[in-house]
Protein backbone atom coordinates (compact mmCIF):
# COMPACT_ATOMS: atom_id res chain seq x y z
CA UNK A 1 0.00 0.00 0.00
CA UNK A 2 2.78 2.43 0.89
CA UNK A 3 4.51 1.59 -2.40
CA UNK A 4 1.39 2.47 -4.42
CA UNK A 5 1.03 5.72 -2.48
CA UNK A 6 4.67 6.61 -3.17
CA UNK A 7 4.26 5.90 -6.92
CA UNK A 8 1.11 8.01 -7.14
CA UNK A 9 2.79 10.96 -5.34
CA UNK A 10 5.85 10.68 -7.66
CA UNK A 11 3.56 10.70 -10.73
CA UNK A 12 1.72 13.75 -9.37
CA UNK A 13 4.97 15.66 -8.83
CA UNK A 14 6.22 14.73 -12.33
CA UNK A 15 2.92 15.93 -13.79
CA UNK A 16 3.23 19.27 -11.97
CA UNK A 17 6.82 19.70 -13.20
CA UNK A 18 5.75 19.06 -16.79
CA UNK A 19 2.82 21.44 -16.40
CA UNK A 20 4.74 24.40 -14.96
CA UNK A 21 8.21 23.72 -16.37
CA UNK A 22 7.62 22.37 -19.88
CA UNK A 23 11.20 22.96 -21.15
CA UNK A 24 13.09 21.99 -18.08
CA UNK A 25 15.33 19.59 -20.02
CA UNK A 26 16.83 16.39 -18.73
CA UNK A 27 17.20 15.67 -15.00
CA UNK A 28 20.14 17.42 -13.29
CA UNK A 29 22.20 14.23 -13.02
CA UNK A 30 22.27 13.87 -16.81
CA UNK A 31 22.47 17.57 -17.58
CA UNK A 32 26.21 17.66 -17.15
CA UNK A 33 26.69 14.89 -19.75
CA UNK A 34 24.17 16.18 -22.28
CA UNK A 35 24.48 19.92 -21.88
CA UNK A 36 25.95 21.81 -24.83
CA UNK A 37 26.52 25.54 -24.73
CA UNK A 38 24.25 27.46 -27.07
CA UNK A 39 25.75 30.09 -29.28
CA UNK A 40 24.26 33.56 -29.28
CA UNK A 41 24.08 33.61 -33.09
CA UNK A 42 21.23 31.09 -33.37
CA UNK A 43 17.81 32.61 -33.22
CA UNK A 44 15.15 30.97 -31.10
CA UNK A 45 12.29 32.20 -33.24
CA UNK A 46 12.72 29.92 -36.26
CA UNK A 47 9.53 29.26 -38.17
CA UNK A 48 8.72 25.66 -39.01
CA UNK A 49 7.73 25.04 -42.62
CA UNK A 50 6.96 21.84 -44.45
CA UNK A 51 9.00 22.94 -47.47
CA UNK A 52 12.16 23.19 -45.35
CA UNK A 53 11.51 19.76 -43.91
CA UNK A 54 10.86 17.97 -47.23
CA UNK A 55 13.06 20.02 -49.56
CA UNK A 56 13.03 18.51 -53.05
CA UNK A 57 11.46 15.25 -51.83
CA UNK A 58 7.94 14.07 -52.41
CA UNK A 59 5.04 13.06 -50.22
CA UNK A 60 3.65 9.57 -50.60
CA UNK A 61 -0.03 8.82 -50.34
CA UNK A 62 -0.81 7.28 -46.99
CA UNK A 63 -4.19 6.23 -45.61
CA UNK A 64 -5.97 8.79 -43.45
CA UNK A 65 -8.02 6.27 -41.51
CA UNK A 66 -7.39 2.82 -40.20
CA UNK A 67 -9.10 0.06 -42.16
CA UNK A 68 -11.82 -1.53 -40.06
CA UNK A 69 -11.81 -5.20 -39.05
CA UNK A 70 -14.85 -5.91 -41.21
CA UNK A 71 -13.22 -4.43 -44.31
CA UNK A 72 -9.97 -6.27 -43.62
CA UNK A 73 -11.79 -9.58 -43.33
CA UNK A 74 -13.81 -8.86 -46.47
CA UNK A 75 -10.60 -8.15 -48.39
CA UNK A 76 -9.04 -11.34 -47.04
CA UNK A 77 -11.94 -13.77 -47.44
CA UNK A 78 -14.30 -12.01 -49.83
CA UNK A 79 -18.04 -11.49 -49.51
CA UNK A 80 -20.08 -14.67 -48.96
CA UNK A 81 -22.91 -13.37 -51.15
CA UNK A 82 -20.67 -12.31 -54.06
CA UNK A 83 -17.12 -13.69 -54.15
CA UNK A 84 -15.93 -16.16 -51.49
CA UNK A 85 -12.15 -16.61 -51.64
CA UNK A 86 -11.52 -19.60 -49.32
CA UNK A 87 -11.57 -23.09 -50.77
CA UNK A 88 -14.88 -24.58 -51.80
CA UNK A 89 -15.66 -28.08 -52.96
CA UNK A 90 -15.40 -28.61 -56.69
CA UNK A 91 -18.50 -29.97 -58.37
CA UNK A 92 -17.05 -30.15 -61.90
CA UNK A 93 -14.80 -33.19 -61.41
CA UNK A 94 -15.17 -36.14 -63.74
CA UNK A 95 -13.56 -39.55 -63.93
CA UNK A 96 -11.53 -40.35 -67.04
CA UNK A 97 -12.99 -43.17 -69.16
CA UNK A 98 -9.57 -44.38 -70.29
CA UNK A 99 -7.41 -44.38 -67.16
CA UNK A 100 -9.88 -43.82 -64.30
CA UNK A 101 -8.13 -40.78 -62.84
CA UNK A 102 -10.10 -37.69 -61.85
CA UNK A 103 -9.89 -34.50 -63.87
CA UNK A 104 -11.63 -31.15 -64.02
CA UNK A 105 -14.41 -30.73 -66.56
CA UNK A 106 -13.26 -28.70 -69.56
CA UNK A 107 -9.61 -29.72 -69.13
CA UNK A 108 -7.58 -32.71 -70.31
CA UNK A 109 -7.01 -35.62 -67.98
CA UNK A 110 -3.56 -34.91 -66.50
CA UNK A 111 -2.62 -38.61 -66.36
CA UNK A 112 -3.48 -39.23 -70.04
CA UNK A 113 -1.82 -35.98 -71.07
CA UNK A 114 1.32 -36.99 -69.19
CA UNK A 115 1.48 -40.24 -71.20
CA UNK A 116 1.13 -38.27 -74.46
CA UNK A 117 3.77 -35.77 -73.34
CA UNK A 118 6.25 -38.55 -72.50
CA UNK A 119 5.67 -40.27 -75.85
CA UNK A 120 6.09 -36.96 -77.69
CA UNK A 121 9.35 -36.34 -75.83
CA UNK A 122 10.62 -39.79 -76.84
CA UNK A 123 9.71 -39.07 -80.47
CA UNK A 124 11.48 -35.72 -80.39
CA UNK A 125 14.61 -37.26 -78.83
CA UNK A 126 14.64 -40.00 -81.48
CA UNK A 127 14.23 -37.46 -84.31
CA UNK A 128 17.07 -35.36 -82.91
CA UNK A 129 19.31 -38.42 -82.47
CA UNK A 130 18.77 -39.63 -86.05
CA UNK A 131 18.49 -36.38 -87.95
CA UNK A 132 20.61 -34.14 -85.76
CA UNK A 133 20.02 -30.42 -85.59
CA UNK A 134 19.63 -29.96 -89.32
CA UNK A 135 16.68 -27.85 -90.42
CA UNK A 136 13.59 -29.93 -91.10
CA UNK A 137 12.79 -29.25 -94.75
CA UNK A 138 10.81 -32.43 -95.33
CA UNK A 139 8.07 -34.11 -93.38
CA UNK A 140 9.06 -36.73 -90.84
CA UNK A 141 7.24 -40.06 -90.62
CA UNK A 142 7.39 -42.00 -87.34
CA UNK A 143 7.34 -45.78 -87.80
CA UNK A 144 6.94 -48.06 -84.82
CA UNK A 145 7.98 -51.69 -84.43
CA UNK A 146 6.39 -53.95 -87.03
CA UNK A 147 5.53 -51.13 -89.46
CA UNK A 148 7.10 -50.44 -92.82
CA UNK A 149 7.14 -47.37 -95.04
CA UNK A 150 4.76 -49.10 -97.48
CA UNK A 151 2.15 -49.41 -94.74
CA UNK A 152 2.36 -45.71 -93.90
CA UNK A 153 -0.74 -43.73 -94.70
CA UNK A 154 1.01 -41.22 -96.96
CA UNK A 155 3.56 -42.07 -99.60
CA UNK A 156 7.01 -42.04 -98.05
CA UNK A 157 8.70 -40.53 -101.09
CA UNK A 158 10.59 -37.40 -100.22
CA UNK A 159 9.94 -37.75 -96.51
CA UNK A 160 12.26 -38.54 -93.66
CA UNK A 161 11.60 -41.78 -91.80
CA UNK A 162 12.32 -42.24 -88.10
CA UNK A 163 11.87 -45.70 -86.60
CA UNK A 164 10.93 -46.27 -82.96
CA UNK A 165 12.08 -49.55 -81.37
CA UNK A 166 8.83 -50.12 -79.47
CA UNK A 167 5.25 -51.03 -80.35
CA UNK A 168 2.81 -48.26 -81.21
CA UNK A 169 0.76 -47.14 -78.17
CA UNK A 170 -2.94 -47.98 -78.38
CA UNK A 171 -4.01 -44.35 -78.07
CA UNK A 172 -1.65 -43.21 -80.86
CA UNK A 173 -3.54 -44.36 -83.93
CA UNK A 174 -2.26 -43.98 -87.47
CA UNK A 175 -4.97 -41.54 -88.48
CA UNK A 176 -3.44 -39.01 -86.09
CA UNK A 177 -0.66 -38.62 -88.65
CA UNK A 178 -3.04 -37.66 -91.44
CA UNK A 179 -3.42 -34.01 -92.30
CA UNK A 180 -6.65 -32.54 -91.03
CA UNK A 181 -6.94 -29.83 -93.68
CA UNK A 182 -8.53 -30.66 -97.01
CA UNK A 183 -8.34 -28.95 -100.35
CA UNK A 184 -11.20 -26.59 -101.00
CA UNK A 185 -13.67 -27.99 -103.48
CA UNK A 186 -14.80 -26.15 -106.60
CA UNK A 187 -18.37 -27.47 -106.56
CA UNK A 188 -21.16 -25.78 -104.67
CA UNK A 189 -23.00 -29.03 -103.93
CA UNK A 190 -22.79 -30.56 -100.49
CA UNK A 191 -22.58 -34.34 -100.53
CA UNK A 192 -22.41 -36.55 -97.44
CA UNK A 193 -19.40 -38.84 -97.28
CA UNK A 194 -18.35 -41.87 -95.23
CA UNK A 195 -21.91 -42.75 -94.25
CA UNK A 196 -21.50 -46.53 -94.52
Amino acid sequence: MSRNLFISIANFVNHLERLFLPHSGPPPALAYLVHQPTSSTTSTSQSFSLKDLIGDGMLWAVPKHRRSVEKRLNRKFGYPEYVWKPLKEKRNLRSCQHCGHDYELGLLCPHCYDKVRQETQLMQDKIQAQLGLEPVEKEVIILYEGETADQATDAATGKRIVEMKKPRPMWFTKNLLQKSTQQSSDTKEVKPSNLA
